[in-house]
């Protein structure tokens, strides 16, 4: 295997675990915030924004990949 072969299968690898981890992270994040909103809805306002933070953070990770990926791809060539 060449040396760019490898570098494209790790920007490949990189992306994939980076996309798969945060969205099952986000899926079970959002799934827990359902139930708690089910069982207190007086407290929706709290975990609602809570929610939005925890996502966003999950969502720089994707992003991080993403460069990550960016910067093993640009080895390339």
């Amino acid at each position: 295997m060449t040396e760019s072969a490898i570098y494209a299968l790790a920007a490949a690898f990189v992306m994939a675990i980076s996309t798969i981890a945060p969205a099952l992270g986000q899926g079970l994040t959002a799934k827990a915030a359902m139930e708690a909103i089910a069982r207190q809805p007086d407290a929706a306002g709290n975990i609602r924004s809570t929610l939005i933070i925890a996502m966003a953070l999950m969502e720089a990770l994707t992003i991080y990949g993403l460069l990550i990926a960016f910067m093993i791809f640009s080895k390339i060539g």
